[in-house]
């Protein structure tokens, strides 16, 4: 969806699109929110805190997943970014290029490849991710703790419904 509307503008073209239509208003506009707001915050992210470190989206989340698993093999980082493992393949180049990450080959299957950060990454993390979530906390800024809880465990709660199906 455009990002020169507004949610409310984009809401009111769809209705008058599809509202002769026999549709689940309230859960169109919620899975809408929920897009438009997951591209803001990446959005809002990327340029704050991630560019200056010249880093992309799916850059510091293949970092993120390796760091906080100390370590993980390449289709489980692939899986969990939500990324294809040529995606990743990509991406880790570019990383491994800047010194921040290394492929480290299977003891048992050489096929199977590992990724680990270097002590390069794991320095870049530990300074970024605070930054990171000083970001995560300004966007949530005006919702009340009461407000912030809900909104979680709804967001939960339909991650909860996507893995069980």
């Amino acid at each position: 969806m455009p990002d020169k509307e507004t949610l409310a503008e984009t809401e009111e073209l769809v209705s008058a699109r599809v509202g002769h239509l026999s549709l689940d208003f309230p859960a169109a506009h919620a899975v809408s929110s929920l897009y438009r707001a997951a591209n803001a915050a990446r959005s809002y992210l990327t340029n704050t805190v991630l560019r200056p470190h010249d880093l992309t989206w799916t850059g510091f989340v293949v970092l993120w997943i390796v760091w906080v698993w100390d370590g993980r093999e390449t289709r489980e980082v692939a899986e969990s970014a939500a990324i294809s493992k040529a995606t990743l393949t990509g991406v880790v180049r570019t990383l491994e290029a800047r010194g921040l990450i290394r492929r480290i080959p299977g003891q048992k299957d050489r096929r199977l490849v590992n990724l680990e950060l270097t002590p390069a990454g794991a320095s870049l993390m530990e300074d970024l991710y605070p930054k990171f979530n000083a970001g995560e906390a300004q966007l949530v800024t005006a919702l009340s703790q009461r407000r912030l809880r809900e909104l979680t465990l709804g967001l939960r709660q339909i991650v909860q419904t996507t893995e069980s199906r």
